[in-house]
C-alpha cells in the first residue's frame, strides 16, 4: 500500500505540473477548452487510483475513494498511513458493536487470577478519532498546497511589468506618446479611428480606393467623435473592403465570408491581421505596431503610396501599441502619436 499510495502522489505532482503549464499558456479563446480538459484529465486520474486502491485492499470503490481523499500531494509520513490503514482489518470489514456482543464473553475473573498478572486481560487499545485524522491531513494539505502556490507566484515572471518597461523604453527611443484607448473590443477600430483624426486624414477613404456601401456612408457621416464612436465607422469600412476585395482575404477565413464579414462590422469581434490589411488599404495608411517585446511590424497600404515622397508617407504612418499582457481582457490596442 505505502509504496502505491507514493506513486499516486507523484502522478498527482506531474498532473498538477501539466494542469499549471497548461493554464499559463492558455488564451481568451482556449481558456474553456483548457479548463475543461484539466478537469476531466483530473477525474481521469482519480478514478485510476480508486480502482487501484480497491484492487489492492479488495475494496469498494467507495473505500477507495475515501482512502485517496486522504491522499496529500506532499510526503506524508508512513507511520500516519499506516496507523490509519491499521483501522480497517484485512478482510476490509470494520468491526462493530454488535458483532463483539456475538463473541463469547470472558468468565469472570476469579480471586486467584486477579492476583496473577500473567493471567489477566491485556488492556484494550483505544481506537484513534478518524474524523480528527481526516480533518488534520484535509488541513495539512490546504496549508501545502498554499505554500506551493505562493511559490509558484513568486517564481513566476512578471510578464506585465516586463511588457510596460520594454514599451515604455521603445516610446522613448521613437519619440511616442500613448493614446489610451477604451478595451472593449473594439480597441483596434478606436485606436485607428484616433489616428486618422490625428493625422487629419478623417474617416471617409478615398473613393479611388473603394466604394462605400450607403449603410456605410451613413455611418462614417454620422459619428460624433473619432475617439468614442470613430470605430463604428472604421468598422463599416473594413467590412466594405473585405467583401470588395474578398479574393484576397477570404481564403484564410475560417468561416463563411458572409458571416465573417458581420462580425466585424457589428459585433465587438476583436481585428487582426486581416483587418490591418484591409485598414491600410482602404485608408492608404501605413500601419506601424510595435509590440510588447519591442519588435515593430509593418502594415504596407500598397504599391501606389510608393508615389508620394517622404513627407507624404509621413502624413499617413499610424502607430499602434500591441499589449499581450498588460491588460486584464487580453489582447489590446492602444494609439501611438508624435511628442510634439
Amino acid at each position: 500500500m505505502e509504496e502505491l499510495l507514493a506513486r499516486h502522489r507523484k502522478e498527482q505532482r506531474d498532473l498538477q505540473a501539466r494542469i499549471t503549464q497548461k493554464k499559463k499558456n492558455a488564451t481568451k479563446k482556449t481558456r474553456k477548452g483548457i479548463n475543461d480538459e484539466c478537469e476531466r484529465l483530473q477525474r481521469e486520474l482519480n478514478e485510476k487510483h480508486q480502482r487501484e486502491i480497491a484492487e489492492l485492499n479488495g475494496e469498494t470503490t467507495d473505500t477507495a475513494a475515501d482512502v485517496l481523499e486522504h491522499l496529500s500531494l506532499d510526503d506524508i509520513d508512513g507511520d500516519k498511513i499506516n496507523g490509519t490503514a491499521a483501522d480497517v482489518p484485512a478482510d476490509g470489514e470494520v468491526k462493530t458493536g454488535s458483532s463483539n456482543a456475538t463473541a463469547s464473553p470472558s468468565p469472570s475473573p476469579s480471586p486467584s487470577s486477579n492476583s496473577d498478572p500473567a493471567s489477566a486481560p491485556a488492556p484494550r487499545a483505544k481506537k484513534p478519532n478518524r474524523q480528527k485524522a481526516r480533518l488534520a491531513r484535509r488541513a495539512a494539505e490546504r496549508a501545502a498546497q498554499s505554500a506551493r502556490a505562493a511559490e509558484e507566484a513568486a517564481n513566476q515572471t512578471d510578464h506585465r511589468g516586463n511588457e510596460k518597461e520594454v514599451m515604455d523604453a521603445a516610446f522613448k527611443r521613437l519619440g511616442l506618446k500613448e493614446i489610451e484607448i477604451n478595451p472593449d473590443g473594439h480597441c483596434l477600430y478606436s485606436a485607428i479611428a484616433c489616428q486618422l483624426d490625428e493625422l487629419g486624414l478623417g474617416l471617409r477613404p478615398d473613393p479611388r480606393r473603394i466604394t462605400l456601401s450607403p449603410t456605410t456612408l451613413s455611418r462614417v457621416e454620422t459619428v460624433a467623435s473619432p475617439k468614442h464612436d470613430g470605430y463604428r465607422a472604421v468598422r463599416a469600412v473594413t467590412a466594405d473592403f473585405i467583401l470588395e476585395h474578398q479574393e484576397d482575404f477570404a481564403p484564410f477565413m475560417e468561416e463563411p465570408l458572409e458571416e465573417y464579414t458581420r462580425k466585424v462590422r457589428l459585433t465587438a469581434e476583436w481585428g487582426g491581421q486581416l483587418e490591418l490589411q484591409a485598414i491600410a488599404r482602404a485608408y492608404g495608411v501605413e500601419i506601424n505596431i510595435l509590440q510588447g517585446d519591442g519588435r515593430i511590424e509593418k502594415i504596407e497600404p500598397g504599391d501606389d503610396v510608393e508615389e508620394l515622397d517622404d513627407d507624404e508617407k509621413s502624413k499617413r504612418r499610424i502607430w499602434l501599441a500591441y499589449y499581450r499582457h498588460t491588460y486584464g481582457l487580453g489582447e489590446h490596442y492602444n494609439a501611438l502619436t508624435q511628442k510634439s
